[in-house]
């Protein structure tokens, strides 16, 4: 397979878009789908490949899935329109969503009963880094899947970790990154709340706790976006109701108590009950404001 490969990005949300766009300006011929035209058509307008799907699906190299979860990933690959069938054998499935690893067996199966290769790929990094073709890639998958799609990775991903021969591997380390990723959101938000209950500023807090032993890369990455009171939404409160979830779902059944992922995902549930699921994650902390009856900046005064 020649370095310019021809790949399908199914799913042009803030994580799929940067994808295709680092896929293109990596030199590849990308085309782009998504239930939103406009995020179509804006696509086109970078220079995204046009072309149904259904026209273009036999001559592809790669497709990358790049969607909210687990249902929505079988739904592209064998729902209606189904995908896998219309591809040629040996294209490869790279499947970028956050799903249980028994869940990324079973499609790994399914894409070899058609001779389709299966890398279970999910993704970390955030949109910025997705834009900017730095993602870390948590992979496992034949080997004729990893060399198949070298030309792309190496154009969307700075580290791409081969965790395994089959499919599981790669969805088991990204729920273990979920946990510690959604604990340390929560906390976050617990910590900065907590300090303006004693007279801390947010921002007197975020200058000394990123210096200090307490710091976490979310907590400098998040803290940031309550302080400016933008909750634009890099990554959704919605986002961890699944993914904790799919967490605690895996524990259940190797027998595992998870009681911080737990109290939090509480509070990721209270948030979207408050409304809060399509904004930025970071506003978990409207949860304890609320409770404590704190004004947050940019918010006025109760």
């Amino acid at each position: 397979m020649g370095e310019t490969q021809k790949v399908a990005v199914i799913g042009l949300g803030s994580m799929g878009y940067g994808i295709a766009a680092s896929a293109l300006r990596g030199g590849h011929r990308v085309w782009g789908y998504d239930i939103n035209p406009a995020q179509v058509e804006k696509f086109r307008e970078d220079g995204g490949a046009e072309g149904a799907l259904s026209d273009i699906a036999a001559d592809l190299n790669i497709v990358a899935v790049v969607v909210l979860n687990a249902a929505q990933t079988e739904d592209v690959l064998f729902g209606a329109d189904a995908l896998v069938p219309r591809l040629t054998p040996g294209t490869v499935v790279l499947s970028c969503a956050t799903v249980p690893p028994e869940f990324a067996r079973t499609m790994e199966s399914r894409c070899e009963d058609h001779g389709v290769l299966y890398l279970d790929a999910p993704i970390s990094g955030g949109a910025a880094k997705a834009a900017s073709g730095e993602l870390t890639i948590m992979a496992s998958g034949p080997e004729a899947a990893f060399t198949a799609s070298r030309p792309l990775l190496d154009a969307i991903a700075a580290t791409v970790f081969e965790l395994g021969n089959t499919a599981g591997p790669g969805s088991a380390m990204k729920a273990t990154n979920q946990l510690l990723a959604g604990v340390h959101i929560a906390a976050m938000a617990e910590a900065l709340t907590f300090g303006m209950t004693q007279g801390v500023a947010p921002e007197t807090f975020l200058e000394v706790i990123s210096k200090s032993a307490g710091t976490s890369w979310m907590l400098e990455n998040r803290a940031p976006h309550v302080i400016d009171g933008d909750y634009s939404p890099r990554s959704s409160v919605n986002i961890w109701p699944k993914d904790l979830g799919i967490v605690l779902d895996i524990a259940a059944s190797a027998g595992f108590e998870a009681p911080i992922t737990a109290t939090a995902l509480a509070q990721y549930r209270q948030a979207v009950e408050m409304g809060l699921g399509g904004v930025d994650d970071s506003a978990v902390a409207k949860v304890y404001a609320r409770q404590a009856g704190l004004t947050l900046p940019g918010e006025d005064a109760a």
